[in-house]
């Protein structure tokens, strides 16, 4: 039951409108035994860029550091101009996430609550605690109070949190995603032009300077295909991440905590 709920759910953002979350209906848990992990396969929608174990890896690893970078593989919404009103509905957002965060601020009490951790196994920096009923609701309808994700921070044996992400469909526009949180105060943002590598060159895109996967050199399909990869135009949902216990705003809607973004002042 674990290991189908958890390969339906391979990469949550991956698919059109989260539906996946329907089949997750495992109990949450700390540990993913190593053979279900290697056993792990994409689901059935077509919008699954076919990963495995390794690439689900370098997936969680492209969430972080220089990935947040504006390049090939990423598209983020631009800052508007802000309008009467946007830094009230912002807060609003933010006093939710901060509600979030102090009622999960024990890990154990979102395991409890149906949140599961992405690939517990994998080192990360930023652990997802994801809430798979929550990323259904997203497809449809945002409530601040139901994050997609949480997120935190391993250490030693312990989780601190951090923040939270929301998600909405890959089909939203980006008056659509304003409706949810105001684009002259936060940044949503996707990944596009993946290349999936072919079955022998799983661990390419992990190396230094790859030309497949999230950091990879090719970003159109010609190439993509004369290099015997599959072509992904779109590969995630739109997601925002939201710090609400930083104080200053710039870091409260940070895309990537550690690395300048490029945001204009409002």
């Amino acid at each position: 039951m674990v290991r189908k709920a958890f390969s339906a759910a391979l990469l949550f953002w991956l698919v059109a409108d989260i539906a996946l979350a329907q089949n997750s209906q495992s109990m949450p848990g700390m540990d993913m035994p190593g053979h279900a992990m290697s056993q792990m396969k994409s689901g059935d929608n077509g919008d699954a860029a076919g990963a495995d174990t390794q690439t689900q890896a370098h997936a969680m690893h492209a969430m972080e550091g220089h990935h947040m970078d504006m390049g090939p593989h990423m598209k983020m919404t631009e800052l508007r101009p802000l309008k009467p009103g946007d830094q009230e509905r912002a807060q609003k957002v933010v006093e939710s996430a901060q509600r979030v965060t102090e009622k999960y601020k024990d890990y154990h009490t979102a395991l409890h609550e149906g949140f599961q951790i992405f690939l517990p196994n994998v080192p990360q920096k930023t652990y997802h605690f994801t809430n798979y009923s929550y990323a259904f609701e997203a497809a449809f309808d945002f409530n601040p109070e139901h994050p997609t994700s949480l997120l935190y921070e391993k250490h030693g044996e312990d989780y601190k949190l951090v923040g939270v992400m929301y998600t909405a469909p890959k089909r939203f526009t980006e008056d659509d995603l304003d409706q949810r949180i105001p684009l002259s105060v936060a940044q949503w943002h996707e990944h596009v032009n993946f290349c999936a590598p072919p079955a022998g060159l799983k661990l390419e895109p992990l190396s230094a300077h790859p030309k497949f996967g999230f950091h990879g050199s090719i970003s159109t399909k010609e190439e993509c295909e004369a290099n015997g990869g599959t072509f992904k135009p779109l590969v995630f949902n739109w997601m925002v991440h939201v710090y609400p216990l930083e104080k200053d705003e710039a870091e409260i809607w940070a895309v990537d905590r550690d690395h300048e973004h490029g945001r204009r002042g409002n």
